[in-house]
């Protein structure tokens, strides 16, 4: 007889991880916050797998930001289009609007590289 799901972790522990290979949706913008702090925000596309297409949808496009100076600089040379990997980790933004708080899922970027595609 199979043993049954006990839905138990053992030594569990929480991790926040993100692993994106896709093509730069955008050019990246830099904004400066009210700290003076420097951030680059850019998306990146991702394509959906074919079985998992809702309707005309192939496509996901990923909110990212950036913080450290290095990944700012390399972001400032790549162009929409170009194949990117990206590492980070999953952050909720919240803001002031106008109708009250608002908030938004963003990859905080820690690490971006060119992905070099062979024709």
């Amino acid at each position: 007889m199979a043993d049954k799901p006990t839905g138990l972790l053992i030594a569990p522990g929480s991790r926040n991880e993100v692993n994106l290979i896709g093509r730069m949706g955008n050019t990246s913008e830099q904004r400066q916050l009210p700290s003076g702090d420097v951030i680059a925000v850019f998306s990146v596309v991702v394509d959906r797998p074919v079985r998992e297409h809702w309707g005309r949808t192939k496509v996901d496009t990923i909110a990212c930001q950036a913080l450290r100076p290095v990944i700012i600089a390399r972001l400032a040379l790549l162009d929409p289009g170009q194949w990117v990997e990206v590492h980070g980790v999953l952050r909720r933004r919240f803001w002031r609007s106008g109708s009250g708080l608002a908030s938004a899922m963003e990859v905080e970027v820690r690490k971006l590289v060119r992905v070099k595609t062979v024709p």
